[in-house]
């Protein structure tokens, strides 16, 4: 039995080793090489894509020269040089825009000429990036709650909504003030807020000067009626004026001439029509030459004080509308023109204040109520605008993220001009019409855009300098990855200064 076994062995290795004896002498015969192994071929496949580091799994920014284990002990992924450019260079720079050699901002879709008959000239994309292209996964494009929004062109509309405070129309506004000094007799305007007319009697005086003028003026109307000369009209005429002088309404003097004689106590009429604001005399005081009694302001029309910023104030100009609410009085709107702009700023608000008149014949408006101001600035003015939510604000510059489909998002710089309505920002340069721009979820596109700059940069500072194999090129700064740096100085000037 034992013998059997021996010789079925002996005939099955003599058989094998027959069998690849002939495949050997059939390959060298036929010049044919042996098929390579499934495991072969998956090797082969990836040595023909470029690897330019290895990461680990868990830290992108823990990165090495060669294959190995990370600090927490996992393998090292590999990171091919495809995935890291995102698209592969076609030789062919991308023409975003064509715009005037001398207006930056007088952009187009297509070449041409600009408004001054110039040539236009064609802006390429890698002009505008502020970074590098990165290419998202579809799966991790939905994690992340990527939102877009497409470049429109339409109406650039601006509205200024700002407060104000209601103040009296100074050129309405006058104060009375005593001409002749003595004592006030009686006072018909005894309260603050009292209203009166022109020619309302305001109060009575009783003055040594006036009684003189009257006796000046009783004197001669009595030569005049005997002897109606030129002479004593020319008197008498000298004498009436002095009362006027006085601001003795012809009344008063014209009853001096009816009843021929002298009164105690004249009374002083209001030369404005309005109410009382100020009242600064009481019954029996007395009262000094040039002494200011009453302040009168007409309240018909009313003026707003409102206040704009320092940059809005080029949008506003004399005669613009300008519409108003008040609390106490929902849903109704007052419309009103800009009269006057200062022109000179606030020195603790550092704003501008503009001076809106509006019509209160009705009363309704009140000096010193609050008001809310809201003010149409560029109506009929059309260009592109993008929501405000999009623009990443990097320094001196504003960096918005390109949506260019299957994933990829570039980079852009743009130019912005003044915020609009409904949360959005006018696009002066970088942008065209149609384009999509990531509106949510930019952040995290620009963190991993610089991430993978300065991964650039780290790759193109070691290739200037000799290779250390097995040494971490960690971004947080190993000791390994400082000694390789030391071959390249300026290009480890460059990197650091990325990653800040």
């Amino acid at each position: 039995m034992k013998e059997n076994i021996k010789k079925l062995a002996i005939v099955v290795l003599v058989t094998a080793l027959a069998t690849a004896t002939g495949t050997v002498l059939l390959l060298k015969v036929t010049g044919k090489k042996a098929p390579a192994s499934p495991a072969g071929e998956k090797s082969q496949a990836e040595q023909e894509r470029k690897i330019i580091y290895w990461k680990a799994p868990m830290d992108p920014t823990e990165i090495y020269d060669e294959p190995g284990k990370s600090k927490m002990g996992m393998d090292l992924v590999p990171v091919y040089e495809d995935e890291v450019s995102g698209t592969q260079d076609t030789g062919k720079r991308k023409i975003v825009y064509w715009k005037a050699p001398m207006d930056p901002t007088e952009i187009y879709d297509e070449p041409g000429k600009s408004k001054m008959g110039m040539d236009l000239v064609p802006v390429y994309e890698d002009e505008l990036k502020g970074g590098v292209d990165i290419k998202i996964n579809p799966v991790v494009e939905q994690n992340m709650g990527l939102r877009v929004a497409r470049v429109d062109k339409g109406m650039l509309n601006h509205t200024i909504r700002t407060y104000g405070h209601l103040t009296f129309d100074e050129t309405r506004t006058g104060i009375v003030s005593e001409k002749a000094g003595g004592w006030i007799e009686k006072l018909y305007a005894d309260y603050t807020g009292f209203v009166v007319e022109k020619g309302d009697p305001l109060y009575e005086i009783y003055s040594p000067s006036l009684l003189a003028s009257q006796e000046e003026v009783l004197s001669a109307f009595k030569n005049y009626r005997r002897n109606k000369s030129p002479m004593n009209r020319d008197l008498l005429d000298s004498a009436k004026n002095r009362l006027l002088y006085y601001d003795i309404a012809p009344e008063e003097i014209g009853l001096i001439e009816k009843t021929g004689k002298v009164r105690k106590s004249l009374i002083v009429r209001s030369p404005y029509r309005g109410v009382v604001v100020s009242k600064d005399v009481i019954e029996g005081a007395y009262v000094k030459t040039g002494a200011s009694l009453f302040t009168i302001a007409d309240l018909s029309v009313i003026w707003v004080e409102a206040h704009i910023f320092e940059y809005e104030q080029n949008l506003v100009y004399e005669g613009q509308t300008v519409e108003m609410t008040l609390s106490y009085i929902p849903g109704k709107t007052y419309t009103g023109k800009i009269a006057y702009i200062f022109p000179y700023l606030q020195p603790k608000t550092r704003d501008v204040i503009i001076r809106v008149s509006f019509d209160n014949s009705d009363g309704e408006l009140k000096p010193d109520m609050f008001a809310r101001i809201r003010i149409d600035t560029a109506p009929g003015a059309e260009g592109l605008s993008i929501p405000s939510q999009a623009v990443i604000h990097s320094g001196e510059k504003k960096i918005v993220f390109v949506a260019r489909g299957n994933g990829r998002f570039s980079p852009r710089e743009i130019t912005t001009g003044m915020f609009l309505d409904q949360d959005r920002v006018q696009v002066l340069s970088g942008l065209t019409q149609g384009e999509n721009i990531v509106v949510s979820g930019q952040f995290l596109l620009d963190s991993e855009s610089k991430l993978k700059e300065a991964i650039q940069k780290m790759i193109e500072s070691k290739s200037k300098g000799p290779a250390k194999a097995g040494k971490t090129l960690e971004t947080g700064g190993s000791d390994d990855f400082f000694d390789d740096m030391d071959a390249a100085p300026d290009a480890e000037d460059d990197f650091f200064k990325d990653m800040e």
